[in-house]
């Protein structure tokens, strides 16, 4: 088991009709946007979210993702999913749980990174920028 994050944001969702396959399971590819809402509120509760990163002048852009897949999610099941922010310094790595609501069962385990990319240059930074990482230190305390 992956070890928590220094912040976490949970969402709960219930997974709609038009994410499942012809066998009534989310189809892999979802997975990835179930991460990103995650993602997104991580980055509220942070108070940088993209709006207020495009406006800091940097790009965010994803450069790995990692998924392993336990369980599939069915259409109209409650899942749980788990976004822990565990580096930010140089990247932004965070990590994932999808987990059936009703029964705590992990279902998916992933991460993803992503870089600082200024976008007046287009040159991506080998350090997060100052904003975010102020932003991630008055969130923790």
């Amino acid at each position: 088991m992956r070890k928590d994050g220094v912040l976490q944001a949970e969402v709960e969702m219930l997974v709609p009709f038009f994410d499942v396959d012809s066998m009534d399971v989310v189809w892999h590819g979802h997975y990835v946007k179930y991460f990103e809402v995650a993602r997104c509120a991580l980055l509220e509760r942070i108070d940088h979210n993209y709006q207020q990163m495009r406006e800091a002048g940097y790009a965010w852009p994803i450069i790995d993702v990692q998924l392993r897949y336990m369980r599939g999610a069915r259409f109209n099941q409650r899942i749980v999913v788990r976004a822990d922010l565990v580096e930010w310094e140089s990247r932004l790595k965070i990590n994932y749980l999808i987990r059936d609501a009703e029964t705590g069962e992990r279902m998916t385990r992933g991460s993803t990174v992503q870089v600082a990319v200024e976008i007046a240059s287009r040159e991506m930074l080998l350090a997060s920028p100052r904003v975010f990482v102020e932003a991630v230190e008055r969130a923790l305390t």
